[in-house]
């Protein structure tokens, strides 16, 4: 079994991926505040809720957005399983082509996106995670990532809207019903959520634009299966794809 860690700003990934099957899949909040005797005994515990054993685990991989949690997963890893895990960034094959400015700034989730996407589906496409940001990232015909966009994600924006107006209740992340809302809930549900599948909708129709051809799009993410179903592009929702492109990237540099 390999063991996968995705560490994003606001949850820890954490999958057990045998073959080409995900045995189980977890979350934790991420705390950089945690000591990595603290996060070995959070793994520990998610084997022992899956029925997995430490011993099993043939090898691990971590990418990460946020580097204070990092050396302290690697280590925890190390306690857990005794071996050590290897790291999405400088030095890690990944066979991605990164046509930007400074591909040094391509987040590594970004990366392990992009691979599962390309490996799964055909150039160009728009590959979108829906996290604490929402990013959206372009592949051109090619497959080279040729860059994107940031924005700030769902929740981001609901406790912006939430937590600096003292007259506007807290509320579910819920689908609204209708655009025009009837009331205060129902108007900030429309705002937000809806306006979050309009974004998509049209930055994707401007980014096509520019590309001057037509993209497959997938999009993964916490958020993303809520938003997804209102958004009037076609796209494929892909709730695993950290998971299959962290498989991935560990078996193609074990490999090599």
């Amino acid at each position: 079994m390999i063991l996968v860690v995705d560490i994003g700003n606001s949850n820890v990934v954490i999958g057990g991926v045998e073959g080409e099957k995900i045995l189980f899949e977890a979350r934790l909040r991420t705390d950089a505040t945690k000591t990595s005797d603290e996060y070995c005994i959070d793994l520990k515990s998610i084997l022992d809720i899956y029925g997995a054993y430490r011993e099993t685990v043939e090898g691990s991989i971590i990418a990460s957005v946020v580097p204070q949690v990092l050396n302290t997963m690697q280590t925890a890893v190390m306690k857990l399983t005794g071996k050590k895990a290897l790291v999405v960034g400088p030095g890690l094959k990944t066979g991605l082509n990164i046509a930007i400015d400074n591909p040094s700034q391509t987040g590594a989730d970004l990366v392990v996106g992009c691979v599962a996407a390309l490996r799964e589906h055909k150039a160009p496409m728009i590959v979108i995670d829906m996290g604490t940001a929402t990013t959206m990232v372009v592949l051109d015909k090619n497959g080279a990532l040729i860059g994107g966009s940031i924005s700030p994600g769902v929740k981001i924006s609901m406790d912006a809207l939430t937590g600096g107006t003292a007259l506007l209740p807290g509320l579910q992340l819920d689908q609204p019903k209708k655009a025009i809302g009837r009331n205060t809930t129902d108007c900030m549900r429309s705002g937000i959520m809806l306006g979050a599948a309009c974004m998509l909708d049209g930055m994707i129709d401007r980014m096509e634009e520019e590309l001057g051809y037509k993209t497959k799009v997938i999009v993964t993410g916490g958020i993303a299966k809520f938003v997804v179903p209102m958004c009037r592009k076609e796209m494929i929702y892909d709730k695993d794809l950290l998971i299959k492109g962290l498989a991935i990237l560990y078996r193609e540099n074990k490999r090599s």
